[in-house]
């Protein structure tokens, strides 16, 4: 069995950078605040979805299994399905991806997915020897026996490592997300002012796209405990530019490394969601589609060269579907980092890659970048890695409605060394 599936709405917070502690939102915060503008403009109740399907790396304590936690808080009701997915940075995707195979093949009719992410809440993690001095004083009984415990204790036990910098460093290559990166550029021979310059056009594009109002109707407004109201993602820098960016030092490889604070994602806080139907639930409650899912993919490769995830999960979209890279109309490729978006052009445009890795009998072509992240990415408005892939894909049904065009892909690298792809067409 093999139905049509539907994109028929969604919705995002502003994207917020992570400054000085615990931001105003914890992920499920976040995923309320922009999930019920969107259920209340719906012609149907909140509990009429069979599921709700969450993207969330960073879960903390206080919200195990967001999904299910921000669903009861949305009133979708005490009998509604709800589940968490954790698969880094493609979670927010793979939400849409679960949704659409389930209501693909018959199981469901109407799907919230989503992707929530707080980054600025990751927790602090005592190192091991830390920890096993606690238990060991714990542990020890009567009073001389807790003193010699106690005794042992060195500086370094009470240190707290950022859970974030962990998480972002792969355990079997043992290199973070930044290293590779900077692997991928040395593969490629991409340059820092070729990094540079991508960055700037970012910031460029996402600004551009918040003075003209290209965001209305994607982004809602937040509002804070304390009152705050938070309308727009607040990472752009819209006076970047090479200049300014030559200044900073790289962060990873130093002194001639490629990725600075600059050219990559910012530390962000932010949720999406989107409502994926079948052709029954859209006739049911008089619905009006935005989009057709018409295929996905999810690929893997080296864990040192996660970036290029992407071309290898797209290339297998455009065999499938008989596509060359001419025929993607618009193109969300998540922007970790610069050096990991152009080193995914430069693969397609390298003749030993194309032949060795991706099976093809010569290049895949050079893909024109007016047709690629038109207004910015995560390099300008940030990555909170569970709810990106859902954003990017939310983005490309919204730009593409725009611009008038009619096939496009979502795309993302994933930590871990995956990459996944969503092909979308307009309704």
């Amino acid at each position: 069995m093999s139905r049509p599936v539907f994109i028929v709405d969604g919705s995002r917070t502003p994207f917020l950078k992570a400054r000085t502690g615990p931001g105003p939102f914890t992920p499920v915060d976040l995923a309320v605040q922009c999930g019920r503008p969107l259920l209340a403009r719906q012609p149907f109740a909140p509990t009429e979805f069979d599921q709700v399907i969450l993207g969330c790396v960073n879960v903390i304590a206080d919200e195990m299994n967001p999904a299910r936690v921000a669903a009861l808080r949305l009133g979708m009701g005490e009998r509604m399905v709800a589940f968490t997915e954790q698969v880094n940075c493609g979670s927010g995707m793979q939400s849409i991806d679960t949704a659409f195979r389930y209501i693909r093949e018959g199981r469901c009719d109407l799907i919230l997915a989503g992707g929530a992410e707080a980054l600025s809440h990751a927790p602090l993690v005592w190192p091991q020897q830390g920890v096993r001095w606690f238990a060991g004083l714990a542990s020890a009984k009567g009073v001389f026996a807790k003193a010699a415990a106690a005794l042992r204790a060195r500086p370094a036990y009470f240190k707290p490592i950022i859970g974030l910098e962990r998480g972002l460093t792969d355990p079997v290559v043992e290199m973070n997300m930044g290293q590779t990166a900077e692997l991928v550029a040395q593969l490629f021979g991409i340059t820092r002012e070729q990094c540079d310059a991508y960055a700037v056009e970012s910031h460029r594009r996402l600004a551009q796209a918040q003075v003209e109002g290209y965001l209305k109707g994607e982004v809602e407004t937040a509002f804070a405990r304390d009152g705050k109201v938070y309308d727009h993602d607040d990472g752009v820098r819209p006076d970047s530019s090479i200049d300014k960016l030559a200044k900073l030092k790289p962060a990873f490889e130093r002194p001639w490394g490629k990725v600075t604070p600059g050219n990559s994602s910012q530390i962000t806080d932010g949720a999406s969601w989107v409502i994926v139907a079948s052709e029954e639930a859209v006739k049911k409650h008089g619905l009006t589609p935005k989009a057709v899912i018409v295929d996905s993919q999810w690929s893997a490769l080296d864990p040192s060269i996660m970036g290029l995830g992407p071309v290898l999960a797209v290339t297998e979209l455009m065999k499938r579907n008989g596509m060359r890279l001419d025929d993607i109309e618009l193109l969300e490729l998540n922007e970790a980092f610069a050096a990991q978006v152009l080193g995914c052009l430069a693969a397609w445009e390298s003749e030993k890659f194309c032949k060795d890795i991706l099976g093809l009998e010569g290049v895949a072509g050079t893909f024109d970048r007016a047709k690629l992240n038109v207004d910015g990415g995560a390099i300008a408005l940030g990555h909170p890695v569970g709810a990106s892939g859902n954003r990017i894909t939310l983005h490309l049904v919204n730009a593409m409605k725009r611009l008038g065009k009619k096939r496009g892909i979502a795309t993302q690298c994933v930590g871990g060394g995956l990459g996944g792809a969503v092909l979308i067409e307009m309704a």
